[in-house]
């Protein structure tokens, strides 16, 4: 079985049960439900615990629930751009803001990225009379680059100089 196959397996048992993301979080547990979520739909790793979890509450395999613990191809499948308008709209967002969140990060810390490996992220709803808002709030570790081969007085990482 692929790893798409067993998304698709779980989907459908999600659907058949009625079950929301949030029933299926609490039950499997852990980690965040971006981070449940995304192992469900092929994106993410779950612990062992936790892939033992999923296991029990959809009623795999133990080669299904093995799977929900290996490294998936992350962004497998997903077209570029992306055509869903909600997933577009995070693309259309670093398109547009992109240059200046890299102009104020390598400002602020130097030159370097924001990981998305050492990142936290939590999504909150907001009441506004107008609409509820989503709020989404990321927090990655700063990665300087590292200058390979730097000798003498010349720093061997992008941080931020004095």
């Amino acid at each position: 079985m692929k790893r798409s196959d067993l998304t698709e397996k779980l989907l459908d048992i999600k659907r058949e049960k009625g079950w929301s993301w949030k029933h299926i979080c609490e039950k499997i547990g852990g980690y965040s439900e971006v981070l449940i979520v995304g192992a469900i739909l092929g994106q993410m790793k779950l612990t062992k615990p936790q892939a033992a979890n999923a296991g029990e509450l959809f009623g795999l395999s133990k080669s299904e629930t093995a799977m929900l613990n290996e490294t998936p191809m992350r962004g497998e499948g997903i077209p570029m751009p992306p055509t869903d308008p909600l997933i577009y709209r995070f693309y259309e967002l670093v398109m547009v803001n992109g240059p200046a969140w890299k102009a104020l990060i390598e400002e602020e810390y130097g030159d370097g990225i924001m990981s998305a490996i050492d990142f936290d992220m939590v999504m909150e709803r907001l009441p506004n009379p107008k609409g509820d808002r989503v709020k989404i709030t990321m927090s990655g570790k700063f990665l300087p680059y590292k200058y390979y081969g730097a000798s003498g007085n010349v720093p061997e990482y992008g941080f931020k100089e004095g």
